[in-house]
Order: structure tokens, then sequence, then C-alpha cells
């Protein structure tokens, strides 16, 4: 597919994006060559391909649940310029 210079000012107008005039036309090769490499991609025959959850088909390797710090709210809480009932107050931001 191939894209002319009109494509690639609608293109930055709707992503908001500023680009210099001489610039245009090497963004506009550039875009062209995208989407030439997705049309070739598209045109691969998958058929016979399986599809994979996981390229690698690896396993998360879990580790203990454990406590691994202690709990340390009081300290923290003590530095806090509002607390109630063992939760921090913070200012109201939506109205």
């Amino acid at each position: 597919m191939s894209l002319d210079r009109s494509d690639v000012e609608k293109i930055a107008h709707l992503a908001r994006l500023q680009i210099d005039e001489a610039d245009i036309p090497e963004y506009t090769q550039n875009l062209s060559n995208i989407l030439d490499l997705v049309d070739q991609m598209q045109a691969v025959d998958t058929s016979s391909v399986e599809p994979m959850d996981h390229p690698t088909d690896a396993v998360q390797r879990l580790r203990i649940d454990e406590v691994s710090e202690e709990n340390q709210r009081d300290k923290l809480q003590s530095v806090s310029p509002a607390v109630d009932l063992g939760l921090f107050q913070v200012p109201k931001v939506i109205e």
C-alpha cells in the first residue's frame, strides 16, 4: 500500500503531530514501507500453524507466600499529617 503526501498530512493531523514540510516525503516513504511489510505478513499462509498461548510455554515460578517485612503502619502513620482509625486521611480531590 502506498501513501501519498495528503495521507501523511491527514494522519499527522489526526494524531495531533506537527511535521515539518521537508520531512513529509521521508515520512511518506517510511509509512508506505511499514504498510508494505504488513501486507507481506498478511499474505503468509498460517493455516497449518497451531496457535500458541505462549511462545516459550514457560511456567511462572511462584515464590512461597510468607511475610517478608514487619508491619510498620504505626511508624509510618506517626509522621502523617492526618490519621483516623488507622487510616491515612488525604484532602478531597473530587467534588
